[in-house]
């Protein structure tokens, strides 16, 4: 069976060297991230983990184009970053669909704003909503769905382009605990179909650990990788993996470095 995605696992190489970033207001510059250094391979799936405040967004932000660098480069494939592209597609905490446009009309915005035809688009946008569960809700309006089934929306929206690489800023935040296992659930079986390089955001370490195959973890502002671990996990990955002794020794591991960047972020001075 082919991939949706034609050339997922070909494409999407992320190279961050040297990354800084800093915000100035009202007089005061706040450094965010310094010297910041990622790479991913085509198709993978990595975690951002930190503490809050230590720039796991504002990295995220960077690869999509809506914020420049002060320092470093940001590539994609070699291609240095310098505006957003639907090739680097964004999955936000809280959905940004139109209110008042269908399901189907959302999740064609993006080809229909490419200039690609009724036809062509409508097809595309029915096989990604099949891909994410959502068959059947084509005319369905964002207000009457469940907040899981406005996520998934979401990323058949992001889908839908084809892109290189998909960005996931705590998606399955604000989801209750069923809800969220299920996201990554589903997650997990559109990642393996797409084969689409995914940088994912999240605070929560079972999270992290459960659908990546390296987690980042991220020092107190500015930030930094402190250390980038390997997830040897097989693949695909049932629910229950998350009670195995492989997982919990890796949890404990991260866990410990997340406490103690978390402690550092706590004593810093504000600008």
């Amino acid at each position: 069976m082919t991939s949706p995605v034609d050339a997922g696992a070909a494409t999407g190489r992320i190279e961050i060297t040297g990354l800084g970033v800093g915000f100035g207001r009202n007089g005061r510059r706040v450094e965010a991230v310094r010297g910041l250094t990622l790479m991913t391979t085509p198709g993978e799936f990595v975690a951002l983990l930190g503490p809050s405040g230590c720039g796991k967004t504002t990295v995220l932000n960077t690869v999509a184009g809506f914020v420049q660098p002060t320092a470093g480069r940001v590539t994609v494939d070699g291609e240095t970053i310098t505006e957003p592209s639907a090739d680097r597609g964004m999955v936000f905490q809280q959905h940004s669909l139109f209110p008042w446009k269908t399901v189907l009309a959302n999740v064609e915005f993006g080809l229909k704003m490419r200039g690609i035809g009724s036809v062509e688009r409508t097809a595309q946008a029915r096989r990604y909503l099949g891909l994410v569960g959502l068959a059947g809700f084509e005319r369905a309006y964002p207000g009457e769905l469940s907040g899981g089934m406005q996520q998934r929306v979401g990323i058949a929206r992001v889908l839908v382009n084809r892109p290189r690489v998909m960005l996931m800023d705590e998606p399955f935040g604000a989801l209750d605990a069923q809800t969220r296992l299920a996201m990554q659930e589903l997650l997990l079986g559109v990642w393996r179909e797409v084969r689409t390089t995914v940088l994912f955001v999240t605070h929560d370490v079972d999270e992290a650990i459960f659908l990546a195959d390296r987690v980042a973890v991220m020092t107190a502002r500015p930030g930094r990788i402190r250390d980038l671990m390997p997830v040897k996990l097989p693949r695909p990955r049932p629910a229950e993996v998350i009670a195995t002794a492989e997982f919990m020794a890796l949890k404990a591991r991260v866990l410990a470095q997340v406490r103690e960047e978390s402690g550092r972020a706590w004593t810093a001075p504000w600008p």
